[in-house]
């Protein structure tokens, strides 16, 4: 079960609370989407550097209820 990027949904919700905690800290995931699934998160999108897919990653644990399955982020 995925859900979409409006901030009406859980997913929606917490992919704006981590482009917010991103951007505070000066990181930019593009395209960055959480997939909520039955057993946890599934993170996507593109990034500039690991240390951004690790943030966005630890963002996701601190702010999200829920673990991470995957963070499939792309570093390009």
């Amino acid at each position: 079960m995925s859900n979409d990027n409006t901030t009406s949904t859980p997913a929606g919700q917490l992919e704006t609370l981590i482009r917010r905690h991103l951007l505070g800290r000066g990181v930019m995931v593009r395209g960055f989407r959480v997939l909520v699934q039955e057993q946890g998160l599934v993170l996507q999108g593109f990034a500039l550097t690991y240390y951004a897919k690790q943030l966005a990653q630890h963002s996701a644990k601190e702010l999200g209820r829920f673990p991470i399955l995957a963070n499939e982020i792309e570093v390009q």
